[in-house]
């Protein structure tokens, strides 16, 4: 873990340090950088993160409404179990959800969207599916992901697929190792940002709907 570092806000107004602490350790969360079960001490992660306790509990309020933590009375706060049972329950959310977000991206993106999506679907361009380093295209995956529900310009479609798709994540990186072709499912959100930046909504949602039906046949696969 790193010093949590200065994140300007949109327009340019930096970040809460609760904020700030919130994103920090929901990626590790979400990329198992803290391991499923194991305990949460606000201490060592205020002091990683370079901010107070004070952020630190904020942050996991959220994060225990975001199922990615667990508290116990008496026992403490602990990184929640990936439980492969929940695999079908955050899909029937995200078959519904996801095609409906890239559509309304393809509606509603501003330039300034179009430029982010141009931006990440260069470095789609560049991944290597023979050498491709796993936590980094997770993280490209995500950055994907965020990029898209951001042009959807609902902030509570955007709030709820960040959600279900920080959960789906965390089964991904559950199973990263048995998946067969990881950079070919990451590489799947080229036509994807390609229909977005068209302004295809239809186009978009069949891709959406897809990609996410994919990803629950690999991980099934790879069980």
């Amino acid at each position: 873990m790193q010093h949590v570092a200065t994140e300007p806000a949109v327009g340019g107004e930096e970040l809460s340090l609760a904020e700030r602490a919130y994103r920090a350790i929901r990626d590790q969360l979400v990329m198992l950088d803290i391991r499923p079960g194991a305990p949460i001490n606000e201490d060592q992660l205020a002091q990683f993160l370079g901010v107070g306790r004070t952020p630190v509990r904020e942050a996991l309020k959220r994060l225990q409404y975001e199922r990615l933590v667990t508290t116990y009375p008496r026992r403490g706060t602990f990184a929640t179990e990936v439980n492969i049972t929940d695999l079908a329950h955050i899909s029937e959310v995200r078959l519904e959800l996801e095609p409906l977000a890239a559509a309304r991206a393809a509606r509603r993106a501003t330039a300034e969207d179009r430029a982010a999506l141009t931006a990440v679907r260069r470095e789609l361009a560049g991944v290597d599916p023979r050498h491709g380093d796993a936590a980094e295209l997770m993280h490209l995956d995500l950055k994907v992901h965020r990029a898209v529900y951001a042009a959807t310009h609902n902030p509570y479609l955007e709030d709820t697929l960040i959600r279900h798709d920080n959960l789906a994540t965390r089964i991904w990186c559950l199973f990263i190792d048995r998946l067969a072709d990881m950079a070919g499912h990451v590489e799947e959100h080229g036509p994807l940002i390609d229909a977005i930046i068209a302004g295809e909504p239809d186009a978009a949602a069949q891709i959406a709907r897809a990609h996410v039906e994919g990803f629950e046949r690999a991980v099934r696969d790879a069980i």
